[in-house]
């Protein structure tokens, strides 16, 4: 097992997303391990993040406009590092960065939305930031987009977008969009039934 946490811009580094997202691991074929190992190196790139953040600096970007730091002063306030825990904080920042079109921020206000967290719990909203962040590409927001047309929470129940934004996310690997777009075509649920591409995806 070889393991590599690389970061693209280490002047700007202000996100442990960012980092997260650019883990690249090869290991052996366990789909197990491909979701374990992440969650084990997460601990230490959480608080890499935390040493190495200058948080005054970080605030006086954020505040001078750009984007990525307003997003990532938003996550300090949302995990309280460098700052007291502040999710009404959190959301400010974020809704600033996320106003300006910065994908990743737009995706933790539908998070944020969507589980109530330092506001009232409100689907519709979520479903507006996910799709915001989904049409730029983000994986994370393609697949919980799904999730609400496949439920029906915050917009019309509908398999067949539910399956659209599946496939968007499973074909930049998502795994856990892949099983779900298998089990659509399992089920025949917003696409025809298809059992060689449900095990297409399954696997």
């Amino acid at each position: 097992m070889l393991l590599f946490c690389t970061v693209s811009d280490a002047s700007h580094v202000y996100s442990k997303r960012v980092i997260v997202c650019e883990l690249s691991i090869f290991i052996g074929s366990s789909s197990l391990m491909l979701k374990v190992i992440p969650l084990l190196c997460l601990f230490c790139v959480f608080n890499a993040w935390a040493e190495s953040v200058d948080f005054e600096q970080l605030k006086i970007d954020a505040e001078q406009g750009n984007s990525v730091a307003q997003y990532a002063l938003g996550e300090s306030y949302y995990y309280g590092e460098g700052f007291e825990q502040d999710y009404k904080e959190a959301i400010k920042w974020y809704r600033l960065s996320a106003d300006q079109g910065y994908s990743t921020a737009q995706y933790s206000l539908g998070y944020i939305y969507n589980h109530g967290e330092g506001v009232v719990q409100n689907y519709k909203e979520a479903a507006k930031w996910y799709r915001l962040s989904a049409d730029q590409g983000d994986s994370d927001a393609q697949y919980d987009l799904a999730r609400l047309f496949y439920f029906g929470d915050g917009v019309n129940q509908n398999f067949k977008k539910a399956v659209k934004w599946l496939r968007r996310a499973a074909e930049q690997g998502y795994s856990d969009a892949q099983f779900r777009l298998g089990y659509m075509y399992d089920t025949g649920e917003g696409v025809r039934k298809n059992e060689k591409k449900a095990i297409t995806w399954y696997r």
